[in-house]
């Protein structure tokens, strides 16, 4: 590790904010790792919700709407109901001390209790103990104090293991660390930090409101690790806890490390590395990583690392980030046509390897479905009916989606080894994006208008087209009269792509866009985004602007709505929450849809 690196992961991994994945109502200090743990106790039959997230969906569960999120936890804001109960919870840090306000927005009688547990998270040292309205905790680098401005209650039958207070929700709830204040300059600090947000916003200008949702689906998700002591954007929090505390996919991540140059050059640069240092024991970044210590060492996932690695780079003009994450990336790049070249073209797959759990069954590899994964496209259509050859390890398919990324990743990494000086390296990579730039052309289907699949068992093209055959313009394999006809007879067409709401993740007249269910039909941040950045290595002027403010409509739509931010949408209706089990409502990179207008404008001056 780099010793850049070491000081920026210790700056970072400090403070107070919503570091703990299992609640987005949990406060937490760093590095002392001390907790404030807000739960509700109902008023009827004394129920205690302990922890919240986003998303739920059930008539006893809790609904909760984010709200804003600065990057550093200077100011967090939620919405809750739960069973009838209803508040709002803003919390603000100013000059190191975290203060807090709840306010009710539902009147009962008798009054729900506001529960502050108290906690020390990840085994940290530290006492903790109750004196009158405060909770103190002694860390061995310091003492925190809690302090209510209300007046707690002796409430004994509340499902809690440490120090506690709980505090009746009939009037609004203040409470502050470091020392006692009184309500109104809590009200005054959470005003300011508010303010401070919202003032931040505006250097975007008339985008102000497009980056509210990019920024804050990015610091909702961003958590502490404590298993490898590091901060990262993982996809939610809610994949979190079914990953035995964390969950960190490959493309997914590398996309929160972009977003996040917006706002934070530290995060980026976090997001970035430790997703790259997830590599498996043969050099690719896995498909997933997972805290109960799962890996899919049989798969990886899209290319797109050196991508974010020179937007960076020309953004902040860090050499030595280029110099830590390069070898890497290098070994990823030379991985590809070791593992998944055929006749000169890339292929899905899934290479056979050990369980990384010691006793679970590793039958889910050399599969079709382990390598339709490896794509990033779950239940594409693309790939139904295709054979998946079991001694190559991989479907039967040269993808124009794969080659196409690849060509983009050895151009990108060969400018990295310019950067750094790999002058041998550099050409290498310049030399591997020509060979499979010249075997993507033949993939043109002057018929079709398009780049298409090839079945490499019958050498047949697949009529079956997606976003991903536009991903031939980012490796700029398409002449500009090909160009042109991609964009005119399929993206503007609407029967193929066009309409109120875009792209859809396959053309509207295949027989499975019907079923919008998750990448059958349905519209991914990821698919819009990666289209954008090929139609900038042309003269599309107009449907790139067209692609941006669809994409623009699109993240606000729920997010002005609703506070979410979702995993993909409905291609007919632009909707997210009608598919609750399978379109996560506060998912980081459904905020690539409102980063596109972002570049479009300037404000990411790392993109070409």
């Amino acid at each position: 590790m780099f010793k850049q690196y070491e000081d920026l992961k210790a700056g970072l991994a400090r403070g107070w904010n919503t570091w703990n994945t299992r609640s987005v109502l949990s406060h937490v200090l760093l590095p002392e790792a001390f907790a404030i743990n807000l739960g509700l106790r109902h008023p009827i039959d004394g129920v205690h919700l302990k922890e919240a997230l986003f998303g739920k969906g059930g008539h006893e569960e809790e609904h909760v709407r984010p709200g804003p999120h600065a990057t550093d936890g200077s100011y967090t804001e939620v919405h809750l109901e739960w069973r009838g109960v209803k508040i709002r919870v803003q919390t603000a840090v100013e000059e190191g001390d975290w203060v807090l306000l709840v306010t009710p927005e539902s009147a009962h009688t008798p009054a729900p209790l506001l529960v502050l547990e108290s906690g020390m998270l990840w085994n940290r040292t530290g006492s903790l103990k109750r004196v009158g309205n405060t909770l103190q905790c002694e860390a061995p680098s310091r003492t925190i104090q809690v302090v209510s401005v209300n007046d707690p209650v002796e409430e004994y039958n509340i499902q809690t293991q440490t120090p506690y207070l709980a505090i009746p929700l009939d009037k609004p709830v203040l409470v502050s660390t470091g020392r006692a204040r009184t309500g109104d300059e809590i009200r005054a600090i959470v005003a300011r930090r508010l303010e401070a947000l919202r003032q931040s916003t505006q250097r975007f200008g008339a985008l102000a409101a497009v980056f509210e949702p990019v920024q804050a689906s990015l610091a909702w998700d961003t958590i502490y690790e404590p298993q490898k002591d590091r901060v990262v954007s993982t996809v939610s929090r809610n994949w979190n806890v079914l990953g035995g505390g964390y969950m960190l996919f490959c493309w997914d991540t590398y996309f929160a490390a972009a977003m996040a140059g917006l706002d934070s050059r530290e995060l980026a640069y976090s997001n970035l590395i430790e997703i790259t240092g997830e590599a498996s024991p043969a050099g690719f970044v896995p498909n997933d990583s997972r805290g109960c210590g799962f890996k899919s060492n049989d798969r990886s996932q899209p290319p797109v690392g050196s991508i974010t690695l020179k937007m960076l780079y020309r953004k902040f003009g860090d050499q030595w980030l280029v110099e830590q994450v390069f070898p890497a990336l290098l070994r990823w790049n030379r991985w590809w046509p070791a593992h998944r070249d055929t006749g000169g073209l890339l292929c899905w797959g899934s290479t056979p390897c050990e369980p990384t759990i010691p006793g679970h069954s590793n039958a889910f590899s050399n599969i079709l479905f382990a390598s339709v994964l490896e794509s990033g496209l779950d239940n594409s259509p693309m790939y139904d009916g295709i054979p998946f050859d079991a001694q190559r390890h991989q479907m039967a398919l040269a993808d124009v989606g794969l080659t196409s990324l690849y060509v983009a990743d050895c151009e990108c990494l060969a400018d990295c080894a310019a950067i750094i000086g790999r002058t041998a390296e550099e050409k290498e990579l310049r030399d591997r994006a020509d060979l499979y730039r010249k075997n993507l052309q033949p993939l043109w289907d002057d018929v079709a208008g398009m780049f298409l699949n090839k079945r490499t068992d019958t050498g047949e093209l697949s009529p079956r087209i997606s976003p991903t055959n536009f991903y031939a313009l980012l490796a700029r394999v398409a002449t500009p009269e090909q160009a042109q006809r991609m964009i005119e007879e399929h993206f503007y067409n609407p029967k193929k792509f066009w309409g109120d709401w875009i792209m859809p993740s396959i053309s509207r007249d295949d027989p499975a866009y019907a079923d919008q269910m998750y990448w059958r039909g349905r519209i991914w941040a990821p698919m819009n985004f990666l289209v954008y950045l090929g139609m900038r290595n042309y003269p599309l002027d107009q449907a790139r602007r067209d692609l941006v403010e669809k994409s623009k409509a699109l993240i606000l739509k729920e997010w002005q709505e609703k506070g979410h931010v979702h995993e993909n949408y409905n291609a007919d209706t632009g909707e997210g929450c009608d598919k609750t089990t399978s379109s996560d409502a506060l998912y980081h990179w459904g905020g690539l849809l409102g980063f596109m207008a972002l570049i479009e404008e300037g404000f990411s001056p790392g993109v070409e």
